[in-house]
């Protein structure tokens, strides 16, 4: 039904109401409401969880979308959020994909802390994380949090000016680390070493460059999945794909956590589309971030950054023959056979060529795809409705996707995909991800980036920062 609801602010132990209404027709306003519920129930002190029971601990990429509904109810809690995960920054710029809940047991889940063994690093304290990291968003979500605060007063106004000062050196020592440590190809692009890295874990994407990694089950006896135990397998990754995430974990802790040759050393390394997109966004974020903080040559320099790396995209991940963006395997050269919905996510940068623009609007239109865009090609073999990343609908990609138009001026198909996620919410919960064809929810059933994005959604005021380059 047609509903009016007030934002709620914070200003101290609960939600509070701000005096603007944001209206959003056919839709109960209870979905605003149940997703602050999400994100309180999924509190814990210092950090939000992405959901209490599968996921009990801190996700890198997680806390970046979380803060960006967080923006909307509770700057203050989206900055201790940003701020909690970046104390766990490691001495070489690299942010890890999960930083450990003292108070969560060591097998309440797998891979834990001791799994990850990282060392004792000078100048870190001493957090347990792992050693491998997740798309580098937190630029883009500081910006939002930043640009949200005015209309929760001049105290939250100060406190964000406060925390981006403190954030801004270790986002740009995370760029450097992924620019500089991580180009395994020479290409001006990141790699990845693991799936895990991509936050798209079992994407088919892998596939071609994972058959290259050997799938020893035996490592599952000896490390026990704990996912299974409260997820239905059938949502989850194989065996076969855990046992060579397990293998290529251990190999890249075996080895030090060193980026030194990840091509002759290392089985998987990977140029991933949507992670250097997001690699891009965040100079561009990082760019407006350095002009509040009076630095005029720091905004200038992430500016040619994000021109650079769209570039380098635009060169090496574009597939002609079928006008789609593909992931690299840095170490054969090859691009991968298989059409995913990271090859979507380059429509985020605003130097992409208006061709390669076009050309990820076709895809996204056709029924390989639709909105909103379900994470695999329909049409491929591998496509699996219920399986993780290979084919379920994630409200945090096709927020991005979102993005995408807007920065391309396809105002009406990003409307078109705003009404689509928020429907898909309201009728089935805030699922971790969704049946593309049914929209039954599927895997955690309170899931803290889906009740954030809803609540940026819902209100319609976040917006990049930035448009494509007219002449």
């Amino acid at each position: 039904m047609a509903g009016v609801y007030r934002r709620p602010q914070w200003k101290g132990p609960h939600f509070t109401m701000l005096s603007s209404p944001v209206a959003f027709p056919d839709l109960s306003a209870e979905l605003w409401q149940s997703a602050v519920r999400v994100l309180e129930t999924n509190w814990s002190g210092d950090h939000t969880v992405p959901s209490r029971r599968l996921y009990p601990h801190q996700w890198s990429w997680d806390t970046a979308f979380i803060a960006v509904g967080l923006a909307y109810v509770n700057p203050t809690r989206a900055w201790r959020d940003l701020h909690n995960l970046f104390e766990a920054q490691w001495p070489d710029g690299r942010v890890p994909h999960i930083v450990f809940d003292a108070a969560t047991a060591e097998d309440g889940y797998f891979p834990g802390p001791g799994f990850w063994n990282v060392p004792v690093l000078a100048g870190r304290p001493a957090r347990r994380s792992t050693g491998i990291v997740q798309p580098p968003l937190h630029a883009v979500a500081a910006w939002e949090v930043y640009r949200h605060a005015a209309a929760h007063g001049a105290a939250c106004v100060s406190e964000a000016r406060t925390e981006l000062a403190w954030l801004y050196p270790r986002l740009v020592a995370q760029q450097e680390y992924l620019t500089r440590r991580r180009d395994a190809g020479g290409s001006g692009l990141a790699s990845i070493v693991h799936p895990w890295e991509s936050g798209l874990d079992n994407s088919p994407a892998w596939d071609q460059a994972l058959a290259e990694v050997p799938a020893d089950l035996t490592l599952l006896e000896r490390h026990r999945r704990h996912d299974l135990a409260v997820a239905d397998a059938a949502h989850r990754p194989t065996d076969e794909d855990y046992a060579r995430y397990v293998g290529l974990a251990l190999g890249y802790r075996d080895g030090g956590y060193s980026d030194t040759e990840l091509v002759q050393r290392h089985p998987f390394a990977v140029e991933c589309p949507a992670f250097n997109s997001i690699l891009a966004v965040a100079e561009l974020a990082l760019a407006q971030i350095a002009g509040v903080l009076g630095r005029t040559a720091g905004a200038i320099r992430h500016r040619d950054r994000a021109r650079e790396i769209t570039a380098a995209i635009s060169r090496r991940l574009w597939e002609p023959a079928t006008r789609t963006f593909r992931a690299r395997d840095a170490r054969t050269g090859r691009l991968s056979p298989a059409r995913c919905v990271s090859g979507l996510l380059p429509l985020m940068l605003p130097d992409l060529p208006a061709d390669q623009a076009q050309a990820i609007m076709a895809e996204a239109r056709s029924e390989r795809f639709g909105l909103p865009a379900p994470s695999a090609d329909r049409a491929a073999p591998f496509f699996d409705t219920r399986r993780y990343w290979r084919g379920p609908v994630w409200i945090n990609v096709n927020w991005l996707l979102r993005r995408g138009m807007q920065v391309h001026g396809f105002r009406g198909e990003a409307e078109e995909l705003r009404r689509a996620m928020l429907r898909l919410v309201h009728e089935h919960g805030h699922y971790e991800y969704f049946d593309p064809d049914t929209g039954q929810g599927l895997g955690a059933p309170t899931f803290s980036w889906t009740a954030a994005l809803c609540l940026d959604l819902l209100a319609d005021r976040s917006a990049p920062a930035y448009s494509r380059s007219r002449a």
